[in-house]
Parts: C-alpha cells; structure tokens; sequence
C-alpha cells in the first residue's frame, strides 16, 4: 500500500533548503518541528540528509533520499531503487552541563539504551536509530562505542554530529555502530558554506 509522503527533489535541493538551519546552528537545538514535513526537526532531517549523502556516495546515481513518515516516526530513510524504506527513530545528546563528568561513550551509550527501553523489542525493532551528537566534550572513538552498544533491537544505528569548528565549510561526521567489518564504518561530510556542494570522505 503507498502512503503520502514529502520529500524533496533531490539530495542538492534539500541541502539548499537545509542550509540556513545549519548555519544557524541554534534552530538545529531548539527550533520548532515543520508541519509540513511531517513535525521533523531541522536536525532530523539533516541528519537524515547526512546519512543519504554516505549511503549515495559510492554509488554512480542517487538512490537513496527521506521523506516524512505518515506513521509518526522521525523520517525515513528509502531506496528508490529496492523501493525499500526505513523508519527512523531519533535521540539528542545535547550539550554537555559543566558538571558533566561522564565521556562522550558513555551518553552515546545511554543514549541509546534509554531510546530501546522508551519503546521495547516492538517499536525498535527494523527501525533506524540516530544519535544527534551535541555534546561538545571533543574527540570519541566510534570502534570503542560500537564494542560497548548493548543489544538492541534497532536495525542500525548511527551517530551524526559536527565535526569540529566551522571554518571554511560545516564539516559532520558520520558513523555507523557496527564493527562486523572489524572497524565501525565512519565518514566525514564536508559541506560548502554555500550550501550547493558537498563530499563524503571515508575515514574507516
């Protein structure tokens, strides 16, 4: 059965429409949902971008995009070529309180683990997990947090945040929470400061 959705164009035409959330980086933290994206977040949706562009980048056309989710879920990410989608689930580790003495890995963590038991077995499960990395506690190593990630029931899950100080573009890393290929899969984003241009550099 097909379902209404929104999505954009194209992953440039997103980025575009994206950019002043980015560039604001406050409206990523608390700006309001979109109604007529479905109640996304800007920070939903860019990290939903953000995973397109990975998932796109070794390949020759752009398959993958995200729509809205009829059923209440943060965006899903879909193939157009499987026409297969997935339901997205997010949650934020925001900026860290001063007092805050707990490292990156564990929030990271227990991000995730309060995300599982929010829902249980039932509403992870085939779903896609996305950790909003706002902390601000400096360098993590993705291999050491994927070795520590509890069972779950979530089909992936990802950590998407800034990667250091904006200079000459917004640079986001990307990773994914598995090490069945002896290395969790990581990824920087480097986006022009205009907005119309973008590369995916593979880091392991």
């Amino acid at each position: 059965m097909k379902v209404k959705v929104t999505k954009f164009k194209s992953l440039q035409v997103a980025l575009q429409e994206l950019g002043p959330f980015i560039r604001d980086g406050r409206h990523l933290y608390i700006g309001k949902p979109f109604e007529r994206f479905g109640e996304l977040r800007s920070r939903e949706l860019v990290a939903n971008w953000i995973i397109c562009a990975v998932l796109n980048a070794s390949r020759p056309t752009e398959p993958f995009t995200f729509t809205s989710d009829p059923l209440g879920g943060d965006g899903i990410i879909y193939d157009r070529e499987s026409e297969i989608g997935w339901q997205t689930e997010h949650v934020m580790v925001p900026k860290a309180r001063p007092d805050e003495h707990r490292g990156i890995a564990t929030l990271i963590v227990g991000a995730v683990a309060s995300k599982q038991a929010k829902g249980g077995a039932a509403y992870a499960r085939g779903n896609v997990l996305v950790v909003f990395l706002d902390a601000g506690l400096g360098e993590w190593f993705p291999n050491r947090v994927a070795r520590l990630l509890p069972p779950v029931n979530f089909k992936e899950v990802w950590v998407v945040g800034l990667h250091g100080e904006v200079t000459d573009g917004y640079v986001y890393g990307a990773t994914q929470l598995v090490m069945s290929s002896g290395n969790a899969p990581t990824c920087l984003v480097r986006i022009a400061t205009t907005f119309d241009a973008w590369t995916v550099e593979r880091l392991q």
